[in-house]
């Protein structure tokens, strides 16, 4: 499993077309005088959605999460369980003419994806590498295209915690400044079931766990330069990390996390530095 904040959103949008029909009222007579009418038209246009407010809780589904336009009817008082809390609401670009772009353009959703993971260290008072080492992950709606044409403007960013294998976990009723609480912190802080490697599961560290992570490195470039050459330009970083972290300076032992190819090209360039926990 891929947090979502750390891969870009792939998701073709669901086409969600409505329609009101009615009846239109007129039968008229035969032979009746009158001149025939025409029929008013038979389909109204949709009323548009809630417009979503910063501080709205959801209880969100992993599927739910995953989708790229907004689900319906998740919307839960915050005393109530959820998983997923409202903390930016944005308006759908447009175009240099001023024209409102479609909501399932490349470049709508290209935008949207970089706003909300943007916007998410600021809303939990914490620094980029914080969050990284989290479980809370920025994720983002659009409306759907039914929505969009009976009037629906904005785009939605939410954060979620991921619990266990495709599972999410519940929120606090407040999230602004989670990270910056030293209980809340530990309770979303990123840990994992095994060394990570090829086989293990990121889990918070609020439930069992063996390692933690210390830090991450950021990698420069464009082009992937290759597993290889990721690690050893994150060795110095992680063993740095991993020695200040040990409680005996000679007894020193990490783990390192490149990003892959696949996590590259979907934006990802940093890798994470382990430690036993």
């Amino acid at each position: 499993m891929t947090p979502r904040a750390l891969v870009a959103l792939c998701c073709a949008l669901l086409l969600l077309m409505t329609a009101c029909t009615g009846d239109d009222g007129d039968t008229g007579e035969a032979g009746s005088d009158a001149a025939p009418t025409a029929s008013p038209d038979s389909t109204a246009p949709p009323k548009p959605p809630r417009r979503p407010r910063v501080g709205d809780c959801h209880d969100l589904s992993w599927e739910e999460a995953l989708s790229p336009v907004t689900p319906t009817e998740t919307r839960v008082a915050c005393k109530r369980r959820h998983t997923g809390v409202t903390f930016r609401v944005g308006r759908v670009p447009r175009n240099r003419a001023g024209k409102q772009l479609p909501v399932d353009s490349v470049r709508v959703q290209r935008q949207v994806a970089r706003a909300c993971p943007d916007a998410l260290p600021g809303f939990l008072g914490a620094s980029q590498d914080e969050v990284r080492r989290s479980v809370l992950r920025a994720v983002w709606f659009t409306p759907s295209l039914a929505e969009a044409q009976s009037g629906a403007k904005w785009f939605r960013c939410d954060v979620v915690a991921t619990g266990r294998v495709s599972r999410l976990a519940q929120l606090p009723a407040r999230m602004r400044g989670a990270l910056a609480d030293d209980a809340l912190r530990e309770r979303f802080a990123l840990c994992a079931t095994g060394e990570p490697g090829a086989s293990f599961t990121r889990v918070p560290c609020s439930v069992a766990h063996t390692w933690r992570a210390v830090t991450t490195v950021d990698v420069e470039g464009d082009a992937y330069p290759g597993r290889r050459a990721v690690e050893d330009a994150m060795a110095s970083a992680c063993g740095d990390a991993a020695t200040e972290a040990a409680s005996n300076p000679l007894d020193v032992r990490w783990s390192q996390e490149a990003p892959t190819r696949r996590q590259w090209r979907a934006g990802q360039r940093f890798g994470y530095c382990w430690v036993p926990a």
